[in-house]
């Protein structure tokens, strides 16, 4: 039943395998993972020739046994009982090579599996922000579990499959013609009447299988989407669940129809296997039989051949589907090296040097940034595109010079798509410049290592990302070793211990995917902590209170004010009026600096800043 699964499973895989073109290296790739298993490898396929031997060896010794019978004689009891014992004692050692070749296959695949999706998930974790912004979440986890699985299947079932399959196919077909090629010829006539019919069952569930993987990634979506704190709003606001529903019941239900119908081809297919090799075996019964009673074989040949065929048709059939199986095996491979080549964004230089403990100077000297093209950092089969874009990117920034000294504040200001946010990602080395230098104490980010830039620089954004966990495991995330008392410390600073000292589980809540159980000043405010926490010389608010209502804002300003004492701060505004104290503020527009200076200079200069402070003071009057 094994064997026409597998079979069954490389007929369904030989539609996808053949729409997806490997590309050249993929093997040396393949093998370069697989040598730190050689050991294990080798061990594993002696046990796989071995199991094979004895499958060939259990028949030719019944065959014995049939003939000792019928031959009679005084010592024909004797010969039974001694090959009755040599078949158990191989009985025992294929059980024993069994649990063998399921141990090292195990090892070995779940080896492989840790090893390709922790290389792959750090991998990932080193992309730059556009390749999250453009991929499908939902197709880059499928590399690191369904394509990752069918990998390790490679150095289980297939390797050992392809092995075991030739070895017991060339050893019973030897013993067969050897025995008899009559009978032999005469079993294999029906093979084809199962191969033409099963490859046209297989396309058909094929076909099917993908429209049901289609519907189900559909599913997914929409539950992903419609059950997440916005998504359900969302439906509830705008009273569709009904559509909702009845969208998402039409799927499921074709599904189910889907999910009949490869049932049925499944039964279908195992049953014809069952079916044609009984039949062959009745031929064999019928034509050994026949020439067992006329003399021109033993009936103990007949018994050996009709053992050793029920070892012939699944070989033969799984070898039938080996390219597939190899292909298949190579196509999941090569869907997570296609991961694994992509560059990272952001690389440490060898020999790279710590930013000076404490740094707070920032220089910008003529810095000039474009954003990658899409054939840089993302992947057509995890947009879901045929093609990438590969239309350069017009300059974002274009010759930036300030410099920031340390304890000051300076706020960058401008219109929506001025470049406010690329410019504060720079400093932190989200992305690198592509012209110019970004400086942190005198030393080049690209020449710093990357755990002193962490440790340097802090980032408070308009939307601080909370991970679905306690309060003080998102705090650690700043600081892993903090103690109970440093968080506590932190909370204190961004206003907002008494709330958590409120809750019944204190430190030990759990604040929801996303931070939803907590208010958007709130989850601010546990940002600024986590900020605090970590102590960094140098802060970057990128319009921390864009979103927040008066009374939150006046929160987290005031939470803002302790984060920001005697460090240097580089704040993106959008509100001005939370600018005015600023020691110098930079006007952008299209990427470049187009004013500098305090807030009633420039107010006084009647400039771009001028204009855009009067229309938010007209808003606000109105």
């Amino acid at each position: 039943m094994s064997t026409s699964w597998s079979v069954l499973r490389s007929i369904q895989n030989a539609d996808r395998v053949s729409r997806h073109e490997v590309r050249r290296g993929t093997a040396r790739r393949i093998v370069r993972f697989a040598v730190p298993y050689r050991r294990d490898i080798s061990v594993f396929l002696f046990t796989v020739v071995l199991a094979a031997g004895i499958g060939v060896a259990t028949p030719l010794l019944a065959g014995h046994v049939i003939n000792a019978i019928t031959a009679g004689g005084d010592g024909a009891a004797g010969a039974v009982v001694r090959l009755a014992l040599v078949i158990a004692a191989l009985a025992v050692a294929d059980a024993l090579l069994s649990l063998a070749q399921r141990w090292y296959s195990a090892r070995i695949g779940e080896g492989i599996i840790l090893d390709l999706r922790t290389r792959v998930f750090d991998h990932v974790q080193r992309m730059p922000l556009q390749f999250f912004a453009r991929t499908q979440t939902g197709a880059l986890v499928s590399r690191l579990n369904n394509d990752v699985v069918g990998a390790q299947r490679a150095f289980t079932s297939t390797l050992s499959g392809v092995v075991s399959n030739v070895i017991q196919l060339a050893l019973t077909a030897a013993v067969m013609f050897t025995l008899s090629w009559q009978i032999t010829a005469l079993s294999l006539v029906l093979l084809p009447v199962f191969i033409v019919p099963a490859r046209r069952v297989g396309k058909r569930l094929a076909e099917i299988t993908r429209e049901s993987y289609d519907l189900d990634a559909k599913m997914n979506a929409t539950m992903t989407e419609r059950f997440n704190v916005s998504g359900a709003l969302l439906v509830k606001l705008f009273g569709r669940p009904e559509t909702e529903a009845s969208r998402f019941g039409e799927r499921a239900s074709r599904v189910r129809d889907i999910g009949v119908q490869q049932a049925m081809y499944s039964r279908t297919f195992f049953v014809a296997m069952l079916l044609v090799a009984s039949l062959a075996q009745a031929l064999t019964y019928g034509l050994g039989g026949w020439l067992a009673v006329h003399g021109n074989v033993s009936a103990g040949t007949v018994v050996t051949l009709a053992l050793l065929l029920t070892r012939l048709y699944g070989p033969l059939t799984a070898l039938s589907n080996v390219r597939v199986d190899v292909m298949s095996a190579l196509v999941s491979f090569d869907r997570v090296f296609e991961v694994l080549s992509l560059e990272p964004g952001i690389a440490e230089k060898p020999g790279a040097v710590a930013v000076p403990a404490g740094s707070g100077r920032i220089e910008f000297r003529d810095v000039r940034f474009r954003y990658p093209s899409a054939d840089q950092v993302s992947l057509a089969s995890l947009e879901d595109v045929s093609t990438l874009d590969r239309t350069e990117q017009e300059e974002v920034l274009t010759g930036l010079d300030f410099t920031v000294e340390p304890g000051q504040m300076v706020a960058l200001v401008g219109p929506s798509g001025a470049g406010k946010s690329t410019t504060s990602m720079l400093v932190s080395r989200v992305y690198d410049v592509t012209g110019g230098a970004v400086l942190i104490g005198g030393v080049d980010v690209r020449d710093a290592t990357l755990e002193s830039l962490r440790d340097t620089v802090g980032v408070v954004t308009q939307d601080s990302h909370l991970f679905h966990e306690t309060i003080a495991e998102n705090l650690r995330y700043a600081r892993p070793g903090a103690t109970e008392e440093q968080m506590w410390e932190a909370l204190t600073g961004a206003r907002i211990a008494a709330l958590v000292r409120a809750l019944p589980d204190g430190l030990d809540t759990v604040v929801g995917e996303r931070g939803y159980r907590f208010s958007g000043g709130e989850k601010q405010r546990l940002a600024i902590a986590r900020l605090l926490l970590k102590q960094p010389s140098i802060v970057i608010l990128d319009e921390a209170t864009a979103h927040l209502d008066s009374e939150s804002e006046a929160a987290v300003q005031r939470a803002l004010a302790t984060a920001l004492r005697g460090r240097t701060a580089l704040v993106i505004a959008h509100r001005l009026s939370t600018i005015r104290e600023a020691d110098q503020i930079l006007v952008l527009e299209k990427g470049r600096i187009v004013e500098r200076g305090r807030h009633d200079d420039l107010v006084a200069a009647g400039g771009l800043y001028a204009s855009l402070y009067r229309t938010q003071f007209t808003e606000a009057v109105i």
